[in-house]
């Protein structure tokens, strides 16, 4: 069955920045369909299950206030409906997992529904048509202009021909770039390419990009035994080491990511940076009335099951099959592992009483819903981001540079994990950093932004702007600058590059809630 289904504004990609289009585009008056692969939309909040990683400002300022609003309402949303204690009830900085990678680390599905209750105005007016588990198959286009993309029903191969005004790739790989013949670059540049002091120094590798992470969320009951079946690539993974690892994968040193020294960890406890457990703790049982939760959990996305054997897209289908599958198999053989080899402080092994916890992400495999992806295709924009535009060393102690064209902030290392060309971590640090409208406008297609990861940055500079709160960023601006583009009639370029348009389109996101410079900030590296 086909039909064709119009609106102002199509969305391809429910992650966070595709949903966060979708809000501004909707607030701005915009029809909008938004299509999700998943059943869930939020991406890495989401279906992925990676809780926010942060700068160290978030709390005060440095985002969006809608970004702030979803924060806000996470942690609501678990006052509202949980039996928390008196003392997490009064504590407006509520981290209801209290795990140490940042400030609010919360289970999935909260994220799933504050977005929803979030879009649901506009859904609910039909202004938003959210399609889940629909996948872009193929794009019309006439010249330099997208005139519809076709998605296909991953569960009974329905075909829908969506028909748009602007179309905004929010895919977590930038799969629309392909269908569509849009101009992008994969993997990692060369140093004569960009310049760069931390690109390649030989030639560009399209195929070297960063690990993927096939989450889990896990708990613990002592005395219990949730031992799961054998993986069936578990002896492959059981002693497999590589070259720039100091152990084997599976155990509990790994690889400090700034220094490439040997870093020995622990399983518990939680209140110990040395401690896996507490890093990305995502329920503390202690912040629940007794009962409530049997144990606390954990989100694993840990280097033990980064994945960096290949790449998941731009090569054939069997190939990527072949690395999704791999990075499935890691994790469940990490979770084996731990149950049943692990060395324990008490001089036992294994910890049986792990339990894999698939009902938190939502999946019958009772991994995340999807591999957790760092790094996407990336548009030939009109503007590229350079490590020499907000890296420390190479700016030498200077601010980042400043954009004329901001339209938002951020803050984060470079953070490189291992590459699927065998390289070592790059984690270096940034500066406070803005985010240029140009980076989000192809160089040739007209009526395409990019919303996500796949904006015009470097392998290297993609390592800052990667986060949740400049994804979130982008894909809100890209959502006023389509809904501007065509109430003013101007393409984006025009938009640009019209320094009257320009400066009408930064005093509504200021209205709105963007804060397009930092205030003056101490930074230490």
């Amino acid at each position: 069955m086909k039909r064709e289904m119009k609106s102002d504004i199509v969305i391809i990609g429910g992650s966070l920045g595709g949903v966060a289009g979708a809000l501004s585009a909707a607030k701005s008056g915009k029809k909008v369909i938004l299509t999700e692969d998943t059943h869930w939309i939020g991406g890495q909040l989401t279906n992925q299950a990676v809780p926010p990683d942060e700068h160290m400002w978030i709390e005060q300022f440095g985002c969006t206030e809608s970004y702030r609003e979803l924060r806000n309402r996470i942690r609501a949303y678990y006052k509202n409906n949980f039996p928390v204690t008196e003392e997490a009830r009064k504590n407006k900085r509520l981290n209801p997992g209290n795990g140490w990678v940042g400030k609010l680390c919360h289970e999935p599905r909260a994220a799933l529904a504050v977005l929803t209750e979030m879009l649901a105005p506009y859904v609910h007016s039909g202004k938003v048509l959210i399609l889940t588990r629909y996948k872009a198959v193929e794009a019309e286009t006439s010249g330099d202009s997208i005139l519809s993309v076709k998605v296909r029903s991953l569960d009974n191969g329905d075909e829908c021909i969506l028909v748009g005004s602007y179309f905004l790739d929010a895919t977590e790989c930038g799969d629309l770039l392909p269908l569509t013949n849009t101009e992008y670059v994969t993997g990692s540049e060369s140093q004569k390419q960009t310049g760069e002091l931390h690109a390649l120094p030989g030639e560009a590798d399209p195929l070297d990009m960063q690990a993927v992470t096939w989450c889990f969320a896990m708990d613990h009951i002592e005395g219990e035994d949730f031992t799961i079946s054998k993986p069936k690539d578990y002896d492959f993974w059981r002693s497999y080491k590589a070259d720039f690892w100091p152990t084997k994968l599976l155990d509990w040193a790994i690889v400090n990511p700034p220094t490439l020294t040997k870093r020995d960890m622990t399983l518990f406890p939680p209140d110990s940076r040395s401690s896996l457990w507490g890093y990305r703790q995502i329920v503390d049982k202690n912040n629940f009335l007794p009962g409530t939760f049997d144990s606390s959990v954990t989100l694993v996305n840990w280097p033990q099951n980064d994945y960096w054997l290949g790449p998941i897209f731009d090569v054939s289908e069997e190939e990527a099959k072949k690395h999704i599958e791999g990075a499935k198999q890691l994790s469940l053989s990490l979770m084996y592992w731990m149950q049943t080899e692990a060395p324990r402080a008490d001089g036992k092994q294994g910890y049986p009483g792990l339990r894999l916890r698939g009902d938190i992400t939502g999946t019958d495999h009772r991994l995340a819903m999807q591999p957790y992806i760092r790094e996407a295709r990336r548009i030939k924009a009109e503007f590229t981001v350079l490590e020499q535009h907000v890296g420390y060393e190479m700016r030498e102690g200077r601010k980042a540079e400043e954009f004329k064209d901001s339209i938002g902030v951020g803050a984060y290392r470079i953070d490189l994990h291992p590459s699927t060309a065998g390289r070592t971590y790059v984690d270096i640090p940034s500066l406070p950093f803005q985010i240029p409208l140009g980076s989000l406008i192809p160089q040739r297609v007209n009526n395409l932004l990019a919303a996500c990861k796949n904006i015009g940055t470097t392998h290297i500079t993609n390592g800052c702007y990667r986060l949740h709160p400049v994804e979130w960023n982008v894909g809100e601006a890209a959502g006023y600058a389509a809904a501007y583009c065509m109430n003013n009639n101007i393409s984006p370029k025009e938009l640009r590059n019209d320094s009257k348009h320009l400066e009408s389109y930064q005093k509504l996101l200021v209205k709105e809630g963007f804060e397009l410079q930092w205030p003056d900030v101490s930074y230490e590296k």
